[in-house]
């Protein structure tokens, strides 16, 4: 049978147009979004376990450490407890796992652990060749030098063929390195594998100098020193140290969370939700705060796998961002740091929190 070529046309343009109709009708402005719900196999790992498995650092004062009775705490302890509040309900339902720089990424990389919230640097090399991913910056350090008072030195220019202590598998290896040859320093690197081992050295003076970053030379001073005073982190600052979780890639649904918790906690601080107020700023009429605490018809937890409560548990089991960071590093903390360039975006500081809408 002959087909009349205007009515197969006709048909085709009319199959062509209703599709662009329909296209256009669940993309204008007010029509009904239908929000697609997304557990990865990550997420699934954890609840099934019902565990988060946590990667974090051996040792750092302010960052990651026990205390006398082996209760973890620090800024990224918190990341993890935030992360376990938000996921599973309950902060305290982390698994630890202390790992020095050589271990960090193969631990991550094999799935030993579901998360690294161990200080680690950002870098191109370190997010686009081992199979992982950054996720949110949740503290913008720099590499310094600490010194002894004695020693006179006044700027990291006066360790002209002097020697310094560093950890190896850093990046702040590297950085010793290319601030020594670009400065004609002819600097002695005395290289060690464990943290432990390179403050042990500086500190019964086999270097004039340690290095790494500022957070962690502070933690250094405050844990080891006999007397803290009597050491000093020089003002000089040989590189950008931008510090948070990483993630292994092809884990979109796991990576959104753990970007969207550190969001959360940063966005909680700018609109002054606390770890004490967080159940009464429930009731907030702020559109924002409702998008934050799931109050109201807002449910952005569904869109990460989560209940809509997933946010407020996290504030509530840690605090914001601001008082995770006064808790473990702050000026009124044992390590004293300045919030610098740490503070929310509108105080002069580098915290931009993506918005939850």
């Amino acid at each position: 049978m002959k087909l009349n070529k205007t009515l197969i046309l006709a048909a085709i343009m009319a199959a062509v147009l209703t599709a662009c109709g329909k296209k256009e009708e669940a993309s204008a402005p007010g029509a009904a979004a239908t929000a697609t719900t997304h557990t990865g196999k990550t997420l699934s790992a954890i609840k099934a376990r019902d565990q988060v498995v946590c990667g974090v650092n051996t040792g750092l004062a302010g960052f990651a450490a026990t205390d006398s009775s082996g209760k973890w705490a620090g800024l990224d302890v918190d990341v993890c407890r935030a992360l376990a509040a938000a996921t599973l309900g309950d902060a305290e339902k982390v698994k630890y796992v202390p790992l020095n720089a050589q271990q960090r990424f193969t631990a991550l990389q094999s799935g030993e652990v579901d998360v690294l919230a161990r200080n680690t640097t950002f870098t191109l090399t370190r997010d686009a060749s081992l199979g992982l991913t950054s996720t949110v910056t949740n503290y913008y350090d720099g590499q310094g030098f600490l010194v002894t008072v004695k020693s006179n030195i006044k700027s990291a220019q006066q360790l002209k063929g002097q020697t310094v202590c560093v950890q190896s598998g850093t990046t702040t290896e590297k950085n010793l390195t290319d601030y020594s040859k670009a400065n004609n320093l002819d600097i002695t690197p005395v290289v060690f594998e464990k943290l432990e081992a390179a403050e042990s050295a500086y500190f019964t003076g086999r270097c004039i100098a340690y290095t790494t970053d500022v957070s962690g030379l502070a933690s250094t001073r405050n844990k080891i020193a006999s007397d803290p005073k009597e050491h000093v982190i020089l003002a000089d600052l040989i590189s950008k140290e931008p510090l948070g979780p990483m993630v292994r890639r092809g884990d979109d649904d796991w990576f959104a969370i753990v970007k969207w918790v550190m969001y959360g906690l940063l966005e909680a601080e700018e609109y002054g939700i606390t770890q004490a107020n967080v159940e009464q700023m429930k009731a907030s009429d702020d559109p924002a705060v409702q998008r934050l605490l799931g109050g109201g018809n807002e449910d952005t937890g569904k869109l990460l796998g989560l209940d809509k409560e997933w946010l407020a548990r996290a504030i509530k089991a840690t605090g914001n961002y601001g008082e995770i960071f006064e808790r473990n590093v702050g000026p009124n903390s044992a390590l004293g740091l300045p919030r610098g360039l740490n503070n929310q975006w509108n105080k002069g500081g580098l915290m931009y929190a993506y918005p939850i809408r």
